[in-house]
């Protein structure tokens, strides 16, 4: 949809002017959460109402804060009158408690997942992560802040008075069509909003501040920095704290990327700065940079947004008197970094970003899409890798199109190893789930699948350019216990051999008495019928399997009224 001439030209004009005070989510503390996912109409534009979604209220949603190793239940509720899901991104948790799209809340039901915080101290974020419905449902307010707290930070001289001295910063870009409605897949995301705010500004202490920056847009990434120039310090990345602070002036967060920063304002008092984005420093290929793709091959629309190549103010910060107590001075050491041994990784994956051809007349564009992981689209019906628990693994992404995609993994914290066949710089240290791979360019992590396993339930993969994600640009992996045995089924009937397990063209079961009249069944980890047949006086059966994708399956035999059920993996 085309953006209107008034909020185009509205917007335009005060990139530099601050009107609003920023808002700041509210908390929720404890141990049970209750989140009632909502609709309502919030006026962003004159006095046409946008709707709007929320969570406890009608745009956005509040800031939940929790501690490692508390045990939690979080009630989420959905009143909207369509389905949604809630990913806790960034969390080690099972992946049945993770909300990716296998986890569905139907409207007037409540999800209610329990799991213990095992994460160190960080800032994380939760929001939809329904199949085809991310983007949409982020962009009109679904989404909040999950920070966790433990002893060792708490053993640190840093802000941590929430709101005050300690600054959640959600930034967002969105787009509106004609009816002051939030538009979706557009390249028009010409408003910028901060915590929900248009315009906004904050008073800040003249004093060493800690701001909570993630980038929460659909597509856009930021290049953080100040518009005096000012160093700030980076201490934690996606995933905890670093080891020592790394000064920098500018960061660059890709969409779901986290970093918090201390920024030091002492004898600053009376002045203004702007925390901007300088866009106009970006490589060619990121959203929101001079250029994405090559001669026609582009992104359509993108040139029309004057955002791309520029940069622009986000929010404005008024700093006043500092307050009693305040911290002046950044720490010197932070939390011990132990990344993961190269060494001990006992598997390699490849996941190649390319373009996928959906109908032989419609060639995809390298700049626009439609992308895919390693040449499929996500398929809630299949898995596209088996990870085995307690082992860590090493993965290269390659990206084979004209645009950045930012690539997050579920349940895990990871560690560069690579970017481009080069050791990562200062500034890809530490913990991350999300990583910006460039156009023509690799990125190399090693991680560890560890705590849980589920051989029905997967965990999610994908570009987190939002619209990327709900198009299909996702995959599925398993982790699954190899330590125990999936070979055999036993129940008070009969016993079922099946093997090879897990298998590659073909399975063959064994009985230990003939099956005099029953039915055979390949189901897939939704429970739905994949294929089947009969059988008669058989006591060995073999079933061609080439044609099924790569997971876990259920092959399920019916008997003389006996039922018989057996997992099976397929390679």
């Amino acid at each position: 949809m085309r953006l209107t001439a008034f909020i185009f030209l509205f917007s335009r004009g005060l990139l530099s002017i601050a009107q609003n005070q920023l808002a700041i989510p509210p908390v929720l503390v404890g141990k049970t959460f209750n989140l009632n996912v909502q609709s309502g109409t919030q006026t962003f534009y004159g006095s046409k109402a946008t709707p709007t979604y929320g969570i406890n209220g009608v745009w956005m949603s509040p800031t939940i804060i929790v501690n490692k190793w508390d045990s939690i239940t979080l009630n989420v509720k959905n009143n909207l009158n369509v389905k949604t899901t809630m990913h806790w991104h960034g969390l080690h948790v099972a992946p049945q408690n993770d909300g990716g799209p296998h986890q569905i809340i139907n409207p007037s039901n409540t999800w209610s997942p329990s799991f213990k915080i095992r994460n160190n101290a960080s800032t994380f974020w939760y929001h939809p992560h329904g199949a085809g419905q991310t983007d949409p449902q982020v962009s009109k307010g679904l989404a909040g802040l999950l920070i966790v707290k433990d002893s060792a930070e708490a053993a640190l001289a840093l802000p941590r008075t929430y709101g005050i001295d300690d600054i959640p910063i959600i930034v967002q870009s969105k787009a509106f069509d004609d009816l002051q409605q939030i538009a979706i897949a557009t390249e028009m995301d010409t408003a910028l909003f901060v915590n929900g705010t248009l315009h906004p500004y904050f008073n800040a202490p003249s004093q060493v501040v800690r701001f909570r920056l993630l980038n929460g847009s659909s597509l856009r990434t930021y290049d953080f920095g100040f518009s005096n120039g000012q160093i700030f310090y980076q201490i934690a990345t996606d995933g905890g704290l670093l080891d020592t602070p790394i000064i920098m002036t500018r960061l660059v967060l890709s969409p779901g990327e986290r970093a918090e920063i201390l920024l030091n304002f002492s004898g600053l008092s009376g002045q203004t700065v702007f925390l901007k984005s300088f866009s106009s420093e970006l490589k060619n290929g990121i959203y929101g940079s001079k250029n994405v793709g090559i001669n026609n091959d582009t992104i359509e629309g993108y040139n029309e947004n004057f955002l791309n190549r520029k940069d622009f103010n986000l929010l404005k910060i008024n700093i006043i008197t500092a307050l009693p107590g305040a911290i002046t001075k950044v720490p010197v050491a932070l939390i011990p970094y132990e990344p993961y041994n190269s060494i001990s990784a006992t598997k390699y994956r490849r996941i190649v970003m390319d373009t996928i051809r959906l109908l032989p007349i419609d060639p995809p564009s390298r700049a626009d899409g439609p992308f895919g992981l390693n040449n499929k689209t996500f398929d809630m019906d299949s898995i596209n890798e088996i990870v085995g628990l307690n082992t860590t693994e090493i993965w290269t992404l390659v990206n084979k199109t004209l645009v950045a995609h930012p690539f997050h993994i579920h349940d895990v914290q990871f560690n560069i190893v690579e970017k481009g066949g080069k050791p990562p710089q200062q500034s890809d240290r530490g913990w991350k789930d999300v990583v910006l791979v460039m156009p023509g360019d690799s990125v190399k992590f090693i991680t560890r699948f560890e705590t849980f396993s589920n051989a029905m339930v997967p965990y999610m993969y994908h570009c987190h350019l939002l619209h990327h994600e709900d198009d299909g640009m996702m995959g599925s992996f398993l982790v699954i216990d190899k330590t125990a045995s999936i070979t055999k089924a036993y129940n008070s009937f009969n016993r079922i051999d099946v093997y090879p397990n897990p298998a590659m063209d073909q399975i063959t079961l064994q009985f230990k008495s003939e099956v005099q009249s029953g039915e055979i069944t390949i189901l897939n980890v939704l429970g739905e019928v994949i294929t089947s047949q009969e059988v008669n006086n058989k006591t060995n059966i073999t079933m061609d399997v080439s044609g099924l994708y790569g997971g876990l399956y259920i092959i399920r035999i019916k008997s003389n009224d006996q039922l018989y059920t057996q997992k099976i993996i397929k390679q």
